[in-house]
Formats: structure tokens, C-alpha cells, sequence
């Protein structure tokens, strides 16, 4: 009985060195669920158009809505905690040039194997369905092009988050790999009601990328790689 009301105290909990990993796994179920409930493009089409019409192409609005979602509350909200409450340089979760001769070496690697991966998935009537989330994204090259760089949002956001705030913030506590496996973790729970192939790729793509971002010691290549494999899967749905 003592070690389970020891084991359940919260004496220290949110001091020295627990404060930090605390912070971080008691936050994140919050802002993923606030994500994934009222972030959603099929939240912005069924309860925020109907009452607040501000834009014509209701479509094209939920993907601003979606993207902003993202990169407010997976990226933003993170980087105010790691400033204020932390008191912590952005360098410290990987916001930085890192080994920057690593990070340009494995996007040379990563980024055609992401490409190529794409092209199989823009035939499959899943992906289809789901992608791009703007369905006019391919009326024209300037209209993609726009897609594309509001897309980049949406990823900035959330590498922020898994890679980021959440892996660099376990680290310390963890450990690098455990650390890797719990973002993994909730970024695979994430993708649930995605294509099966895209959660199967999630939970591959988290440890890889994972690493990457340690040894890089950045975020910055990792973004640029799940961007292009993205846009490079809206691309492919679109024009070919």
C-alpha cells in the first residue's frame, strides 16, 4: 500500500526535474483533442460556415481553417510554453540550423523516397477521398502553387508539436529513443480515420523522422520533408 500511494503522490510532480515532462504529456492530449474535434475541416464546414459565412468558397475556407488550426494550436500554443513556462531557447526543441550538413543530406535522401512513395497512393480511392483537402487545389498551377504554400503551415505546426516540443521536451526524462516512441505513438493516434496505409506510414514516418531530428539537431529539414510529401501526394492527385 505504500508504494502505491507513493507511487500516485504528487509531491514533486510538477518540480525539478518532473515539471517539464508533466507539463508537456498533460498538455498535449488537450491540444491534440482540440485539434482533432474542432480543427477539423469537417468541423469548420458543419459549425462554423453555417454561422459565421465569411468567405465565398466555403471549401477553400476550411483548408485555411484546418492549416491555421494547426499551426495555432499544435505550433503556437507549444512555442508560448516553451518561452513563457519553460524559459527555454526554441533551439532547445530543435528550432534551429542543427548539424545542418546532416539535416541537407538526409533530405537528399528522404525527400525522392517520399515523392516516389506518393505516386502509388494518389491512385488509391482512400487517398483520394481524403486529399487534397482542398478539392479545387488543382484548378490551375497558381491555384496549387497557393495550396502548397498554405500546406507548409499545417506542417510547421505540427512538427513543432511531435518533433519538437514533445520529443526535445521528453528527452532529458525519457530518453532519446523512448522519447521517439511516445511522439510516434501520438502522432500514429492522430491519424485515426486517415487511410489505413497513411497510419501504417505515420508510425514508420515518426521513428525515422524522430531520428533524424535528434541527429540534426533541428526540426527544420524534417518539416521540409513531410511538406513535400504532402504537396507531392495533392500533386500527384491532381495532375496525373
Amino acid at each position: 500500500m505504500k508504494r502505491f500511494e507513493n507511487s500516485l503522490s504528487l509531491k514533486g510532480l510538477f518540480t525539478a526535474d518532473n515539471k517539464k515532462p508533466t507539463l508537456v504529456l498533460f498538455l498535449i492530449p488537450f491540444l491534440l483533442t482540440t485539434f482533432k474535434y474542432y480543427g477539423s475541416k469537417s468541423f469548420f464546414l458543419a459549425e462554423v460556415f453555417p454561422r459565421f459565412p465569411v468567405v465565398e468558397n466555403a471549401e477553400l475556407g476550411a483548408e485555411y481553417y484546418a492549416f491555421a488550426s494547426s499551426f495555432l494550436l499544435l505550433g503556437l500554443v507549444p512555442l508560448i510554453i516553451i518561452k513563457f513556462v519553460f524559459r527555454e531557447a526554441f533551439s532547445s526543441y530543435g528550432m534551429a540550423i542543427g548539424d545542418w550538413k546532416f539535416g541537407l543530406k538526409a533530405v537528399a535522401v528522404l525527400a525522392p523516397v517520399m515523392i516516389l512513395s506518393t505516386y502509388p497512393s494518389s491512385k488509391m480511392s482512400q487517398f483520394l477521398t481524403e486529399y487534397p483537402l482542398y478539392k479545387g487545389a488543382g484548378e490551375n498551377a497558381m491555384t496549387f502553387l497557393s495550396h502548397a504554400g498554405r500546406y507548409l503551415f499545417f506542417y510547421i505546426g505540427w512538427e513543432i508539436c511531435f518533433r519538437g516540443f514533445m520529443q526535445f521536451g521528453l528527452r532529458e526524462k525519457l530518453g532519446d529513443w523512448n522519447a521517439i516512441l511516445v511522439q510516434t505513438m501520438a502522432s500514429c493516434l492522430v491519424h485515426i480515420g486517415k487511410p489505413d496505409g497513411e497510419i501504417y506510414m505515420s508510425i514508420i514516418g515518426g521513428i525515422v523522422w524522430g531520428i533524424v531530428a535528434f541527429r540534426a539537431k533541428s526540426i527544420l529539414y524534417i518539416i521540409l520533408v513531410h511538406w513535400l510529401l504532402g504537396v507531392s501526394l495533392d500533386f500527384f492527385i491532381c495532375f496525373t
